[in-house]
């Protein structure tokens, strides 16, 4: 019933409405939805776009709440835990401390990839697209400098949102909808998500949008349900791994 739930809800299910559904302990529902949620995540690592010009959306955005909303303690307690990214402190996503997040997006496969990131430097985010999309492919992005060089290897074109949003086929608006999607999710069914976890609610973003009816691909709850049953092999999480006790056990 959890499993339904998670990939039939689309802005996400809490584990306080499984945990009265279900007639479970908040924490039993809590630790079931993180294991499912790794059930979930994508193994396909086939690579986004094509040689003759697939196109490919790319764009970073910033999950997390503003620290100026946060209790002090925990203010900085969250600070310190980020610290280690060593980012220039004139950033705003660090002054709000928010966890960045690289997504990608196949705009014939109509798939989409996103992952939590270190930071959002050129290196970083570069590496990220080139590991994930064929050279050649078609390529488009905001006017970030991180995204620049890009023509190297791919078909780079640029949006300036400072003029606005869409050139023809050049914009990013795939990725704007999935990114409004996930926010929605995470603000108004989860709330408040830590840095650590993100990655799993990621993957359940990503499942759900991926897997989603279109005119193409008519999934129904079921096929969606039944999908998800078949990645739950070989796939397993500890409470004490989930709250970091112990090293996550690597995936089969």
């Amino acid at each position: 019933m959890a499993v339904w739930l998670i990939v039939n809800c689309k802005n996400g299910v809490s584990s306080w409405e499984i945990h009265r559904d279900l007639k479970v302990t908040q924490k039993t529902a809590w630790f079931m939805l993180h294991r499912v949620r790794l059930a979930l995540r994508n193994q396909d690592f086939a690579k986004f776009g094509s040689g003759d010009g697939g196109e490919v959306e790319v764009d970073e955005s910033f999950i997390g709440g503003k620290t100026e909303f946060m209790h002090r303690g925990r203010a900085m307690k969250l600070r310190q835990a980020r610290s280690y990214y060593k980012q220039p402190a004139d950033q705003k996503h660090v002054y709000n401390n928010k966890t960045p997040v690289l997504g990608l997006l196949d705009r014939e496969a109509r798939q989409v990839r996103a992952k939590v990131v270190p930071n959002i430097k050129r290196e970083t985010l570069q590496n990220e697209i080139l590991n994930s999309v064929e050279h050649g492919s078609a390529v488009y992005s905001d006017s970030a400098v991180s995204y620049e060089t890009l023509r190297s290897k791919y078909v780079h074109s640029v949006v300036n949102h400072a003029v606005g949003y869409v050139n023809g086929r050049v914009h990013t608006n795939g990725l704007e909808n999935f990114w409004c999607l996930l926010k929605r999710g995470l603000r108004g069914t989860y709330v408040s998500v830590e840095p650590f976890h993100l990655d799993r609610y990621l993957d359940e973003q990503v499942f759900r949008y991926n897997n989603r009816a279109t005119k193409d691909n008519p999934l129904t709850d079921s096929d969606r349900f039944m999908l998800a049953l078949s990645q739950v092999a070989g796939k397993r999480i500890t409470y004490k791994e989930l709250t970091g006790k112990v090293g996550e056990t690597e995936i089969i």
